[in-house]
């Protein structure tokens, strides 16, 4: 693998048009490492940066004491339509949908409803792959090709959350399309969006209801997310923030009619706001169960969470410096101001990050839907918390102006 790096000044000519904010009164951020940033040099930074990367829309919050001391929005909900984007407009939250189910997970172990380590098999009345598959919008629920299979007997919904059951992401990346498990669950780190599919299953058939009623009783209602959920609501579509692809046109909405777990959240920026205060400030799930959330269950060893092609699909110790793992819906690293736990997000012109660190209260929540915005995560971390730690090779957030050959 050959690296070309090229670095240039970043330099702010003006404040283009059509990236706009909320304003707020001047006030002192702090960062991880004990320093701090004014909020009005942070907004001149991410106008800076929005406008050097082309990105069209983002939201951008700072969590000090487990609470938003800063939200703004900037750039367009709607580029082509000249609409200007808010924290209250809907957005797809693609895999920040694995947070929240992640928490309701965690709500149904304290009920007494789920082990973490019992074998989700045990709690059906049939094997999982005798359960008829309800049409192509529940291509999710259909587990018919693990009917020669033995492993899966063993997943667990610990392996679920921590990305251990040995499916591939989704099926379709299968040169067969099919779903089969790949090593022996529990022994390997392999992000699955298929495991979340699983357990949502064995969930839904304990409870007897669906995963969007189970989120609004047990997430949304509780934190006052008003405008969430896991499928479409045509009460979503009025202020909706839609993605821009690299070129700044946008794509068509999405409207999920079937919920699934890792990947069909439409939120808001307010909403994900109340989800990570109430979550940070325990009034979601219990201290031991953030705590166990939280702490690591695998560590990984891969070059990139997704694997391009042969040369970079290996182990590597890149990380070993920051003791890389997997919790329970959460990403955890070290730092010497304590361990940082992040979930990101990634769809069709949708890019999210979210991340906390424990020890000192801080966290930092990114909602974009540009297709370029990936490229000023490592720069807003590094600006607006002080983050110089979290893996962005590994997440694949390659700076605009660096160029990494794969």
């Amino acid at each position: 693998m050959k690296f070309a790096f090229f670095f240039f000044a970043l330099i702010v000519l003006s404040i283009p048009a059509g990236l706009s904010a909320q304003t707020s009164k001047d006030i002192m951020i702090q960062r991880i490492d004990g320093s701090a940033i004014s909020t009005d040099s942070l907004t001149e930074k991410i106008r800076q940066l929005m406008h050097d990367a082309k990105v069209d829309g983002m939201q951008v919050v700072v969590f000090n004491d487990y609470k938003a001391v800063y939200k703004q929005a900037f750039g367009y909900a709607n580029k082509a339509r000249n609409m200007m984007l808010a924290t209250s407009n809907s957005i797809y939250g693609a895999s920040l949908s694995k947070a929240v189910f992640s928490t309701l997970v965690m709500k149904l172990v304290v009920q007494g409803k789920l082990d973490l380590d019992k074998p989700l098999q045990d709690y059906l009345d049939r094997p999982v792959y005798d359960y008829p598959a309800k049409g192509e919008n529940y291509w999710g629920a259909d587990f018919s090709d693990l009917k020669s299979d033995t492993l899966y007997q063993t997943i667990t919904a610990r392996m679920c959350l921590s990305h251990t059951t040995g499916f591939a992401n989704w099926r379709w990346f299968e040169p067969d399309q099919k779903l089969h498990v790949r090593f022996k669950p529990g022994t390997k780190f392999q992000y699955s969006g298929e495991g979340m599919g699983y357990l949502q299953f064995v969930i839904e058939h304990i409870t007897g209801k669906r995963l969007n009623d189970l989120a609004q009783e047990l997430i949304f209602d509780p934190a006052g997310m008003k405008r969430s959920g896991y499928i479409w609501s045509e009460a979503f579509g009025n202020q909706i923030a839609q993605g821009h692809d690299t070129d700044g046109n946008v794509y068509p909405v999405k409207k999920y009619t079937v919920e699934r777990a890792g990947s069909t959240l439409q939120t808001t920026g307010d909403d994900y706001v109340a989800f990570m205060e109430s979550l940070m400030q325990n009034k979601l799930v219990n201290p031991a169960s953030l705590k166990e959330m939280f702490r690591p269950q695998i560590r990984i060893h891969s070059m990139l969470q997704f694997p391009t092609s042969p040369e970079n699909d290996r182990d590597t110790h890149q990380n070993d410096h920051i003791q890389l793992s997997y919790g329970l819906g959460w990403v955890v690293f070290q730092t010497p101001f304590g361990p940082g736990v992040f979930k990101a997000g990634h769809g069709e012109g949708f890019q999210h990050f979210s991340i906390v660190f424990p020890e000192r209260k801080v966290g930092m929540l990114i909602l974009s839907n540009s297709d370029n915005a990936e490229s000023i995560f490592k720069y807003l971390l590094e600006n607006a918390v002080a983050d110089t730690y979290t893996p962005w090779f590994w997440e694949k957030y390659i700076p605009y102006d660096v160029t990494i050959k794969f």
